[in-house]
């Protein structure tokens, strides 16, 4: 099984909960194995154990509130 990890810059984030929400949100998405966030960066780190299209993270990011952009 790959593992592969993917960076994305999250806009609108300002504390601990909504690094929670996020956090939550994502980690929820099917093949999902890790997910790191941090509001001081502006940055989300997700690690996947299975093939998931970008659009499912963009979507839970959005469901939890903020917008993200995939760091290319």
């Amino acid at each position: 099984m790959d593992v592969t990890t993917r960076e994305y810059t999250v806009s609108g984030m300002t504390c601990g909960h909504c690094e929670q929400s996020v956090r939550e949100e994502v980690g929820a998405v099917a093949g999902v194995q890790d997910v790191e966030v941090s509001v001081a960066r502006g940055t989300l780190t997700v690690t996947l154990g299975a093939p998931v299209e970008d659009a499912r993270i963009l979507a839970a990011v959005d469901e939890a509130g903020y917008s993200a952009v995939r760091v290319a």
